[in-house]
């Protein structure tokens, strides 16, 4: 640090007595200085110290000054007890006064407010205020200080305390110290740094102390001992330094934490007040005789720098280590002034005023940035320049090198010619570096750290100011002190080239052959012995590593990042592909990169065009190396032709042609011309009179004509081509039908794929009969049925499959799946029951019911399911291996389809409102129905309706006690609202009815003559013998009819052809006329008027009563041949089933009893009642078999 005088000057009243300076303020903007001085307030120009205007207002000594932060206003505070506010034209606009002489003067930084102290009190005053506010103190008022934010005032004190007051005056704190009377502080003041996380008080006193404390009172750190009263302390506008003046006639640069950094004027009396410019490095001081002193404070850069490693000073005494790449900082306060940097690989040393400090980094790793204390030298050294080695500290003094040990011990010493000028350690084995020493007289040697004899390199003329030696050591650059770059060969001497206009110089440490220099604002890079690449840069170069080059610009170093573009271009020109590349490494762009691959590729180095292609990620052009380096491996070395290729991919097509034909491979040319679609250039190649390049240029031209969207002139070349398949392509994606008919007809029958396209493209555009017609051609009848079956002309397909009925599942399949999708599920079943697919039939019948249910359709549901138990009766009479679980299917359904029949009418009873069924059918139908679900109830059906059905009828038939066991029974379900108050009023008066049922209404059982109740919790069979009973399937009487069944050995065809045999009758007559009879356990007796005409005994009558009475089980009739001669034909009713079941038969027991049988669905009715259903609905009501289809 060194302090230059700008200006000074000395104030004398007109009497030519020396004014004493109490205080002075700058202007915020730092152009001017305000002095208080006797009674006057003098202005000064703050560039040249030029008194601007003496100020007149005081009427005594005026003992203070101060500035406002806004530039607006300036005060003065006088011993006439008065404070005058000026504004910044220098003009007075108020003055108010306190009780004593005023001591100190403070603005506001933030709201402008002053604080105006005087011995006993101290008064706020601003703008916006019409008086002063004034507060008493318990001591003399010495000095005031505001903190940055502007709210607390501190208040130095003669008894040695400081009060901190907030801005409306209140006390917020005192702080007591130690001195207290016997030190008065004098000076006081905040730190203006915003970095500070907390407000600092420096405070000086004179009991010769400097101390530090923070807001709340507390001391930080230690007190500092002056050796001399202060009169004055002041910061720096970043509260880096501070300047502090007294008794000593001196004016001192301090650090922020009190350390002395130097003198920064000496004078003839005491230094009553000094003041720092704002924002700048100028000091301004005020003594006792009237001096007024600016000096100009200069702190010149103390660095050092290795590689990518930069160390510097900052503050006079932290040293900051950068890594220039990362730009990563650490920062190592050495609480002392730093005085010379010195950082060689892991080391780093820093002198200090009276020690060498040698730090070391904790760990190997490259970027590790944490340094530690390895040695101390605790002695004052003098020296020009500081170098550290590994093992070693070098110092310059003048003309002799000295060798210290990390110890301090001196170990070698080295005595040169002249001034050394330069110094640099240029690396080497640990404790043998090697230094580069440049001297005045032009000298450059070099020496190693444990020799100690310097080896000259060699002598210049000039003296030597910057020096540095490439990284393989041959050759090195010297700038001397008329700004010339100088590079010489190390071995030969020689000068290899020199350049005007450089201050540093600094070569590559990653190229052997590229330096750059510095000098009037322009960056010079040279490579090899190329003309110099320049661009514009401020500063100093240091450093060169790859593309980055280290510039230290005033007191910064900074990374500057330089492609490398210049000097590859400069090989480029030459050819020198290699050294090119190694220079394009250092940092070029992706667009350098491509230009290097191609034109290493021009010139056939491959392995570095391969290797720049790589760096840029062509995949493109990497395969074509690839594809050359396999060639060369299989033995070619045409060079010519793998140049055309190169030109080839770069889009140089004539060249690559020209290269083509000079290396004999005019087919190259051709495909080449013809993939670039430049036909009229390929045929310039096409063999003479070979028809297959011609045919393949054919082909490619009608490729080209396709893809530029000319679609039938592509068609019509690939036809002459006879590329029938690509042409079919085409023609068919444009829906060119009579293009196509054309081509087809003309196509040979055996050409089958091209025909079967042209068939696909009809069919596709709806041209069924060309389908047709190219098909026939063909000879496919599948495809022809096929396309029969898409286009639903079922007729046609029909007939072709009664000629090939090998086809019928490809026509009856679909045209059911057809039937199905238009609803018409029925012809659907038949359909897929004739193409033999009995699994779908059953799964279409299936869905049929099942949506039949779910839409209240039971009629139709009752019907479905009966189709389906015949479905599955069939199959079981075709497959053995299913025959058991379709028996079982087909009983199931059977029992649906009859609940599902009855329920029909039942529903539509209960839903509307109005029948065609008679009372007793209806209570025979309930009767029935409730039997069939008393075990299970299939879905749909509902036992509500059933019971509510029953109770009506039974109620008004007269069976009460059907009709109340109802009634109880819906109240235990779940009833619909309709339903409620019917069935809620049912129950009630169905109470007041006989426990009884009529007797007219109830069932016998016509083979035991039993009389049943009307409900049968075992089913719908008798409750004596457990014959079941047989109802009409329209009203649901119980019909005349016994079921028996066969004795073993008898077929049904022998039991048939008995029963139509005429029976043999034998005349049984008591000797009195009386003919005896029994009809089950009626006995009656008949006079025969016909004397000896009379009836023996019916033998199956006899058999009805073959029953175990009360026995558990069931026991059929059993009949023999004889039973069955003896049966009259047509008193016999057989239900006809189909294989696997037997038939099943049944006797009328009143023949009177008309009785028929559906021969189709073999259901029971009344003959009258099923002729008129026949005869409304014209066909059964059960199973809807016409009487022609019967």
């Amino acid at each position: 640090m060194r302090a230059v005088p700008t200006w000074v000057d000395k104030v004398h009243d007109k009497d030519k007595i020396e004014q004493c300076i109490y205080d002075i303020a700058f202007r915020p903007d730092g152009t001017q200085l305000i002095v208080a001085a006797g009674n006057r307030v003098l202005v000064y120009d703050a560039n040249d110290g030029t008194l601007i205007q003496p100020l007149k207002g005081h009427k005594d000594t005026v003992y203070c000054v101060a500035y406002a932060k806004d530039g607006k206003r300036f005060s003065s505070g006088s011993a006439d007890k008065s404070v005058i506010i000026w504004t910044s034209k220098l003009e007075g606009i108020l003055k108010y006064t306190h009780n004593d002489a005023i001591q100190c003067l403070s603005f506001n930084p933030i709201t402008h407010q002053l604080a105006s102290c005087a011995c006993s009190d101290f008064g706020l005053w601003s703008m916006e205020q019409k008086s002063v506010s004034k507060h008493k103190t318990s001591s003399r008022n010495t000095c005031c200080s505001w903190t940055n934010d502007g709210q607390y005032l501190a208040l130095g004190m003669y008894n040695g305390c400081i009060s901190i007051r907030s801005k409306n005056g209140d006390e917020k704190a005192k702080i007591e110290r130690p001195g207290g009377g016997l030190s008065p502080i004098w000076s006081i003041q905040w730190n203006p740094s915003r970095e500070e996380t907390q407000d600092t008080l420096a405070v000086v006193d004179w009991g010769q102390k400097m101390s530090f404390y923070h807001l709340s009172g507390q001391q930080t750190g230690k007190e500092k001992s002056l050796g001399f009263d202060p009169c004055c302390l002041s910061y720096f506008s970043r509260g880096e330094y501070m300047v502090i003046g007294g008794a000593n006639k001196q004016a001192a640069l301090y650090t922020r934490d009190g350390a002395q950094l130097g003198v920064i004027g000496e004078q003839n009396s005491w230094v009553w007040c000094c003041e720092v410019r704002p924002d700048q490095n100028y000091v301004a001081i005020g003594c006792q005789d009237g001096t007024i002193a600016f000096y100009q404070l200069v702190f010149s850069t103390v660095h050092g720098l290795y590689r990518d490693r930069y160390a510097y000073r900052e503050n006079m005494t932290d040293v900051i280590i950068q890594h220039l790449i990362t730009d990563q900082k650490v920062r190592i306060k050495c609480r002392d002034m730093v005085k010379k940097i010195a950082i060689y690989k892991h080391r780093l040393a820093v002198q200090l005023s009276d020690k060498i400090v040698v730090y070391e980094l904790i760990s190997d790793d490259a970027s590790d940035m944490h340094y530690r204390v390895k040695e101390k030298i605790n002695k004052k050294f003098d020296c020009n320049l500081l170098v550290v080695c590994s093992l070693n500290l070098i110092l310059c003094q003048e003309k002799r090198l000295i060798s210290l040990s990390f110890k301090g011990i001196k170990e070698r010493e080295w005595v040169m010619e002249a001034l050394i000028r330069y110094i640099k350690v240029i690396g080497g084995p640990s404790g043998r570096e090697g230094l580069l020493v440049g001297l005045k007289n032009g000298q450059i040697l070099k020496l190693f750290a444990d020799n100690p004899f310097p080896i000259l390199i060699l002598k210049q003329q000039t003296s030597v100011r910057c020096l540095d030696i490439s990284c393989s050591r041959t050759k090195l650059s010297v700038v001397d002190e008329h700004n010339t770059c100088l590079v010489y060969d190390v071995n030969t001497k020689e000068l290899l080239f020199q350049e005007p206009n450089a201050n540093s110089v600094a070569w590559n440490t990653q190229y052997e052959d590229m330096l750059c220099f510095s000098g009037n604002g322009m960056l010079n890079i040279k490579a090899s012995n190329f003309p110099v690449h320049q661009q514009k840069l401020q500063g100093f170069v240091v450093g060169f590593a790859g593309s980055k080059i280290f510039c230290l610009h005033v007191y910064a170093m900074t990374t500057v990042e330089v492609p490398q573009s210049a000097p590859m271009y400069q090989y480029l020109e030459r050819k020198q592909f290699k050294d090119a590349y190694r220079v394009a490494c250092l940092g070029v762009t992706n667009k350098d990169w491509t230009a290097l691959a191609h034109e290493a590729m021009e010139g056939l180095d491959f392995d570095t065009a391969k290797k720049a292609f790589i760096r840029v990620r062509d995949i493109r052009y990497l395969e074509l190396i690839h594809s050359i380096e396999e060639r060369k491996r299989r033995g070619e070395v045409n060079d010519q032709l793998f140049l055309a290729d190169v030109y080839a991919y770069q889009g140089k097509f004539a060249e690559a042609a020209k290269l083509y034909k000079r290396a004999g491979q005019e087919q190259r040319a051709m495909n080449m011309y013809t993939d670039l679609r430049m036909f009229d250039h390929a045929k310039e190649f096409i063999g003479s009179g070979d028809p297959q390049d011609k045919k393949l240029l054919i082909t490619k031209q009608a490729d080209w004509a396709k893809n530029i969207n000319e679609p039938r002139a592509a068609a019509e070349m690939y036809l002459s081509a006879g590329e029938h398949l690509k042409a079919i392509e085409i023609i068919g994606d444009h829906n060119w039908a009579d293009m196509l008919i054309d081509v087809a007809r003309k196509l040979d029958k055996a050409e089958r794929e091209p025909l079967s396209r042209c068939a696909y493209f009809f069919k596709k555009m709806e041209q069924y009969a060309y389908a047709s017609e190219t098909y026939t051609k063909m000879g496919d009848t599948k495809a022809l049925i096929l396309l029969h079956v898409e286009t639903r002309h079922w007729d046609a397909a029909f007939t072709l499959v009664e000629k090939h009925p090998e086809l019928k599942d490809d026509v009856y399949v679909p045209y059911a799946q057809w039937l199905a999708e238009n609803d018409r599920f029925e012809e659907a079943q038949r359909a897929f029951h004739k193409a033999g697919r009995q699994d779908e039939a059953v799964r279409v019948l299936e869905q049929l019911t099942h949506n039949a249910v779910l839409e209240s359709r039971f009629n139709d549901a009752g019907y479905y399911f009966w189709m389906l138990s015949m479905q599955c009766l069939e199959i079981s009479g075709a497959d053995e291996a299913k025959q058991e679980d379709m028996l079982a299917k087909f009983h199931e359904f059977q029992s649906k389809a009859e609940m599902y029949y009855v329920y029909h009418s039942i529903q539509r009873y209960t839903d509307e409102p109005f029948t065609s069924h008679l009372p007793d059918a209806l209570f025979n139908m309930a009767r029935y129905l409730w039997h069939a679900i008393i075990k299970d109830i299939p879905h749909g059906i509902s036992k509500v309706n059933t019971l509510y059905a029953l109770a009506k009828q039974s109620r008004s038939l007269a069976a009460y006690k059907l009709a109340r066991f109802a009634f109880e029974k819906l109240q235990s379900l779940r009833i619909p609202l309709r339903f409620q108050e019917s069935i809620d009023v049912g129950s009630i008066t169905i109470r007041s009815k006989p426990f009884h049922d009529a007797e007219d209404i109830l069932p016998m059982c016509y083979r035991c003559s039993t009389t049943n109740p009307l409900l049968n919790n075992q089913g719908n069979q008798c409750i004596n013998c457990a014959q079941p009973f047989v109802h009409s399937f329209s009203s649901f009487d119980i019909l005349p009819l016994v079921e028996f069944v066969l004795e073993e050995g008898i077929a049904d065809d022998e039991a048939v052809s008995l029963i139509q045999m005429e029976p043999v009758r034998k005349a049984s007559q008591r000797g009195d006329g009386w003919q005896e009879s029994a009809v089950g356990a009626a006995q009656s007796m008949r006079l025969d008027e016909y004397g000896n005409e009379g009836t023996e005994e019916d033998p199956f009558t006899a058999r009805l009563l073959s029953f175990e009475q009360g026995g558990s089980e069931f026991v059929p009739v059993v009949v023999g041949r004889s039973v069955l001669q003896s049966m009259e034909r047509h008193h016999v009713i057989i239900r006809k089933w189909p294989a696997p079941l037997r038939y099943k038969y049944f006797k009328t027991i009143m023949p009177d009893v008309a009785v028929t049988i559906c021969p189709s669905c073999n259901q029971f009715f009344h003959t009258d009642e099923f002729e008129l259903l026949v005869l409304q609905k014209n066909h059964c009501p059960f199973c809807r078999k016409s009487a022609k289809e019967q």
